[in-house]
């Protein structure tokens, strides 16, 4: 059997290191907002090419955390992708904020700039694209879009460790990006974590407040803030994978290669530009008989991932909230886009088999 993941297998050769730095922090006796956390912050920041980076307790707190800092008034509209994971539109609703959605560029998966042009209000304050399955949204147009109209950019990184475009690390381009450490990400930490990077002093100022209950100095709390830290322990394991998360990259795209290499043209695969370093935390492919594809690759041992089978607009949870708009290309992709084998536990031999297998379909 061919997994699509397996967290214990992926993290295997981090073993020992892991556990030196457990039983480091544990008799530590420090757990909360210590050295570990300031070292990986650091560290990070300095990967991402930016000044600041701000940890907390998950990646949809960092994208909430970042809207609520802006001081927006409830109903004022952020215009989000129409095909992202539920965790960008449930930020900007817990800010009592409007999301908008944008159609994807069908390229890339990733917000057109075009139509967010078209989305544009009075009551428009931001933009929040997504660097969806590892490659960067076109964020010269959306940077020049948003300098134009006076908007806020929040990039949402949480499948982007590491990706660029033109030379320039997801992170580094909007006012803030938000960042999730969830054990699948291609940094994964070993349990719920994420991060803020941002290059503005006084933006940093504010998240690392408002992270700790509106609080620079303990007991005293300027603002009504929230609970959401990067626990010292979580740091501590992120700081040991960061410095493998090159070859981490590195490893995934050399197995996307394989795809590129043997996939027959019937696939729809990941496009690939110059201008772009994709880091595929997903790799995705696009086939008319989605299911009956997964069906026929489960039947030869290879299981597969959809992300993600429910559009955002047909989620209960998100019920009517755009029944006004038209989005043909999100729900195209939401039924014909399947997820392929494609973790750092992977080996050659195994993309081989997968590709034989699409191949046979």
């Amino acid at each position: 059997m061919i997994e699509y993941e397996n967290l214990k297998r992926l993290n295997e050769p981090l073993f020992s290191e892991f556990e030196r730095v457990f039983a480091a922090t544990l008799e530590s006796g420090w757990y909360i907002l210590g050295s570990r956390v300031e070292v990986f912050e650091k560290d990070f920041a300095q990967y991402c090419g930016t000044k600041h980076c701000i940890g907390v307790a998950n990646g949809l707190d960092a994208l909430s955390l970042a809207l609520h800092s802006f001081g927006f008034q409830p109903g004022d509209e952020v215009l989000v992708p129409s095909n992202t994971y539920i965790a960008t539109i449930l930020a900007v609703l817990q800010n009592r904020l409007v999301p908008v959605p944008v159609e994807p560029d069908i390229l890339t998966y990733n917000m057109n700039p075009a139509d967010a042009t078209r989305r544009i209000t009075n009551r428009t304050k931001a933009i929040l694209p997504v660097h969806l399955y590892g490659k960067l949204a076109n964020m010269d147009a959306l940077s020049q879009l948003a300098l134009d109209n006076g908007l806020k950019v929040v990039e949402d990184c949480a499948q982007a460790h590491g990706a660029h475009y033109k030379g320039r690390k997801a992170g580094n381009w909007g006012d803030f990006g938000a960042f999730s450490f969830y054990p699948t990400k291609n940094l994964g930490a070993l349990g719920d974590s994420g991060a803020l990077t941002c290059n503005s002093d006084d933006e940093a100022n504010i998240i690392r407040m408002i992270r700790n209950y509106g609080s620079k100095v303990k007991y005293y709390n300027e603002v009504a803030g929230f609970n959401s830290r990067l626990d010292e322990l979580q740091a501590a394991f992120l700081s040991v994978k960061l410095k493998v998360l090159d070859e981490i990259n590195a490893h995934k795209r050399a197995l996307a290669e394989i795809y590129f290499a043997g996939c027959k043209r019937d696939f729809i695969l990941p496009i690939r530009d110059v201008n772009y370093f994709d880091v595929y935390h997903i790799f995705n492919v696009r086939h008319e008989k989605r299911d009956a594809l997964r069906a026929h690759l489960l039947k030869r041992g290879i299981k597969t991932e959809i992300h993600y089978p429910i559009a955002p607009r047909n989620q209960l949870a998100l019920k009517g909230i755009w029944s006004d708009y038209a989005l043909p290309l999100a729900e195209d992709i939401h039924k014909t886009t399947l997820s392929l084998p494609i973790s750092w536990f992977h080996t050659a031999e195994d993309i081989e088999k997968v590709v034989k297998a699409l191949n046979d379909f």
